[in-house]
């Protein structure tokens, strides 16, 4: 039986409201940086209403699952889009060209770094990592106007980080490592600590082949788990360019 996407996300936006907080948490969405009202559901209260919804819908075709997805995605609440995301992810297995398609068209209104991170490291990155030839549209991203993207970029690395396949991360990073915009040369530098722990003598290799203009926020992000004399060292090297 078809699934029937608007009953679905009507069910899953009352729950939303029903377990969000009276009056949201304008907190939080200044924390997270959303331009989208924030219900102030916890990550427990999430998960468990991921479950509730599996127990209602399971072995959704890639049709059904990009369908809800969307749907979820236009409403106006922090919480529709990150369950958006949340279903991405826990069907990656079925997703399709047309759900490369919706995530495309999703990154640039993934606005503050929640849902930004959210998107990227989930389902766009394991969806890239399965589907290779798609790392040629990251790159493509790292050179975007709107700099969410260029951050995505860096955040879709993260099923190749984790696999240790590092080839393709520094290449993309490589890219980025002179943006002149915070929240991009801030993943940057998440992105290469990721990478230093994987690879401790060949990040430590790439940081001071580029050290020269690297910014601050970069070097103090990417070298958390360096020594102390190393990352001075690269704080000096990186003002002599």
């Amino acid at each position: 039986m078809a699934v029937d996407i608007k009953a679905e996300r009507a069910w899953i936006v009352s729950r939303l409201k029903a377990l969000g907080k009276p009056g949201g948490n304008p907190k939080l969405q200044a924390y997270i940086g959303s331009p989208y009202p924030v219900l102030g559901l916890s990550t427990p209260q999430f998960r468990d209403l991921h479950k509730e919804f599996r127990s209602r819908q399971s072995g959704l075709k890639a049709s059904e699952v990009n369908a809800l997805a969307k749907a979820l995605w236009s409403g106006g609440t922090w919480e529709e889009k990150a369950f958006a995301i949340g279903i991405l992810s826990r069907n990656e297995g079925v997703l399709d060209e047309s759900s490369w398609k919706l995530m495309d068209q999703m990154v640039d209104q993934a606005i503050g770094w929640a849902l930004s991170d959210g998107l990227a490291s989930g389902p766009v990155g394991a969806y890239v990592h399965s589907h290779p030839a798609k790392f040629k549209d990251l790159i493509k991203w790292t050179r975007a106007e709107h700099f969410w993207r260029r951050r995505a970029s860096t955040y879709a690395l993260s099923e190749f980080v984790s696999a240790r396949e590092l080839d393709k991360p520094f290449r993309l990073l490589e890219k980025l490592l002179y943006d002149s915009e915070f929240w991009v040369q801030r993943a940057v530098g998440t992105w290469l600590r990721e990478c230093w722990k994987k690879d401790q003598k060949r990040t430590e290799a790439f940081l001071r082949k580029h050290v020269k203009g690297l910014p601050p926020v970069t070097i103090t992000v990417a070298t958390e788990r360096a020594s102390k004399s190393f990352r001075e060292e690269l704080r000096r090297n990186s003002k002599r360019g």
